[in-house]
C-alpha cells in the first residue's frame, strides 16, 4: 500500500507544480494524464502521470 498520494484535484495539481490549469487539462485530454471523473468534471489527476508531464515539459525548453 502506497503511503503517497497520489490522486490530486485538478487545481491542486497545477498548484503543486506551478502550471496553468487549462495545460493540465490539455493533458487530461490528450490521454497523458490519468483522471477521474464525476459526470463530465475531471475531479482528480494522477499527479505520477502530472509529474511525468511537467519533466518533459522543463526539458524540451
Amino acid at each position: 500500500m502506497s503511503l503517497v498520494k497520489t490522486w490530486y484535484t485538478p487545481e491542486a495539481a497545477a498548484d503543486k507544480f506551478g502550471i496553468q490549469l487549462p495545460q493540465l487539462m490539455a493533458w487530461v485530454e490528450e490521454g497523458l494524464v490519468r483522471a477521474e471523473q464525476e459526470g463530465h468534471k475531471v475531479v482528480r489527476v494522477n499527479i505520477d502521470d502530472v509529474r511525468i508531464e511537467v519533466e518533459s515539459m522543463v526539458n524540451r525548453s
